[in-house]
């Protein structure tokens, strides 16, 4: 009770309080009662780490979910030989953490020398080698989720292939007797089996997208050209440590955790109505 008070309770109530303040570091407070909230609700910076953030979600589930499934269908799979090591090799990414991978990928994405864009350039000669992922506001995005899915995949394979080993293998039989084939089998038996963990791992990377900061901030050192690479997180993070504006940041906060709320609550209950419907 003691830890959760000191390092959890105050820290969340002391929060909120600041979000009602104008500061200049910790000690000169002014009270603006909501005024951080309706100048953050105008700020269109703000909206650009919205739309950046909302931007990203989208795009990186849209591949990471795909692709760690397909990635754990392969390696569930016992013709393939050496399963175990490519298990792991699949998911040791995730061992690394963000800034190692940004720092990775600040190499391999480098401008005519990185090895992203000379194997680009080996295999498409007309694109050359000159694409400037982290100066090119178009490429921003793109370099930011290429990053991501290195580390991320794996991770959603681990919890995929769990959920493949759990689905009961007399359903497949069953199938099998029916006459059902491999695309049959995986809608009919292998999808509703893994149902709760494909929520789970929506849920999850919902969250991690709508917290990203560290990846973006120091493979760009910043916000990245035109502000491309600004999220929520990076936004809250300049006015509260580069600009000392506590108060403003704890605003920021409070609504990033209503966002996150929000949308998880909402895929909770689309969740729980399919599976009503079922």
């Amino acid at each position: 009770m003691i830890l959760f008070c000191c390092f959890l309770l105050y820290p969340l109530g002391r929060s909120v309080v600041l979000s009602l303040h104008k500061t200049a570091g910790t000690a000169n407070m002014t009270f603006v009662g909501l005024g951080n909230y309706r100048f953050l609700l105008t700020d269109m910076l703000f909206w650009v780490a919205v739309v950046n953030t909302v931007g990203y979600a989208v795009i990186f589930l849209s591949l990471q979910i795909p692709l760690s499934l397909g990635l754990a269908l392969l390696m569930n799979n016992k013709a393939v030989r050496l399963r175990n090591l490519f298990r792991f090799a699949f998911f040791s990414p995730v061992l690394v953490g963000h800034v190692f991978v940004a720092v990775i990928f600040s190499l391999l994405l480098a401008q005519r020398h990185g090895l992203v864009n000379r194997a680009i350039g080996a295999v498409l000669p007309a694109v050359g080698t000159e694409i400037n992922w982290t100066r090119d506001p178009r490429y921003a995005l793109p370099a930011i989720i290429i990053a991501s899915l290195w580390l991320s995949i794996g991770y959603g394979m681990i919890y995929f292939l769990a959920a493949l080993q759990g689905v009961d293998r007399e359903l497949y039989e069953a199938a099998e007797v029916d006459g059902a084939g491999p695309w049959s089998k995986f809608w009919h038996v292998t999808f509703p089996g893994i149902r709760p963990v494909l929520m789970f791992m929506v849920l999850v990377g919902t969250i991690g997208a709508f917290q990203l900061f560290e990846l973006p901030y120091v493979l760009f050192q910043g916000p990245g050209p035109n502000n491309r690479g600004l999220t929520i997180v990076m936004y809250l993070f300049q006015y509260g440590f580069e600009f000392g504006d506590i108060g403003y940041a704890s605003a920021v906060g409070w609504v990033l955790v209503l966002l996150i709320f929000a949308l998880s609550l909402a895929q909770l209950v689309m969740s729980r109505s399919k599976g009503d419907a079922r």
